[in-house]
């Protein structure tokens, strides 16, 4: 795809980071024009551990606290294969020098809106953030897009890849890009890639794997906006919702399948 000289309207990345963040940013980047991030503080542990338990359940919302402190120390623990990862497929996961990032809050926040109204973008691409406001969404310039880390609309919500390998279901072991709108990554479906993990991948390094192989699929969607000719299609999967694994049972399948 030939690189434009110049975008008519910008693009804008709204995230919470992470190294597949910035390598999906940095390959836009590359492929479609310059790329503006918005870069919001994550949501704090303790209050996204009393959320859960409001909507599921204080046992509930522990066992997933438990399994999120675990895939962080996996990060760490097997750091050496998510190196060996980014180098096989290439992966740009840092920021590059002169990259424009705004930092803010919330992705919620009046800051993000003020920041997006000031920017007019052509396209806003929402890849690891909060969910944003019905609001929010009204007062957009923009078509507000979405990567999902899973095949929507089977495996909306959380570790979407995850969820499809302890479920049985390898082949929708994926990802979507989608419109967004009130519900959570149910907007319809714009692009979506499959793909396998590889030995040694985990719950820790899935969304490095998912983004090795979805980087066309983002770019195809920004570059699509630009040109104002988004397209949905309806993948005719059942729709559900997903959370973190509680401990008990990452642990439980990670013993009795080897998925982890």
């Amino acid at each position: 795809m030939a690189v434009p000289e110049t975008n008519p309207r910008p693009i804008v990345v709204v995230t919470g980071g992470g190294q597949h963040v910035w390598a999906m940013v940095n390959a836009i980047a590359d492929r479609v024009g310059p790329v503006i991030v918005i870069l919001e503080v994550p949501e704090s542990k303790k209050r996204l551990l009393l959320g859960r338990a409001r909507r599921q359940g204080w046992l509930q919302a522990i066992g997933q606290f438990g399994t999120m402190v675990l895939s962080r120390l996996g990060k760490r623990l097997y750091a050496s294969h998510a190196a060996r990862l980014i180098a096989q497929e290439k992966l740009d996961t840092e920021p590059r020098p002169g990259q424009e990032i705004i930092h803010v809050a919330s992705a919620n926040g009046p800051e993000c809106l003020a920041a997006i109204q000031r920017i007019q973008p052509g396209i806003v691409l929402l890849n690891g953030c909060r969910l944003l406001s019905k609001d929010m969404l009204a007062r957009m310039p923009c078509p507000v897009l979405n990567y999902h880390a899973g095949i929507t609309p089977k495996y909306r919500g959380m570790n979407g890849g995850y969820w499809a390998l302890a479920s049985g279901d390898s082949a929708n072991f994926g990802t979507t890009v989608h419109l967004v709108d009130a519900g959570v990554d149910t907007g319809g479906v714009l692009k979506q890639a499959y793909g396998q993990p590889k030995p040694g991948d985990t719950i820790s390094s899935y969304a490095l794997r998912q983004t090795a192989f979805s980087r066309d699929i983002c770019v195809e969607a920004v570059s699509d906006a630009l040109a104002g000719k988004l397209t949905t299609f309806d993948p005719g999967l059942p729709s559900k919702q997903w959370y973190h694994p509680t401990i008990w049972y990452y642990l439980w399948t990670g013993f009795r399948t080897g998925i982890w």
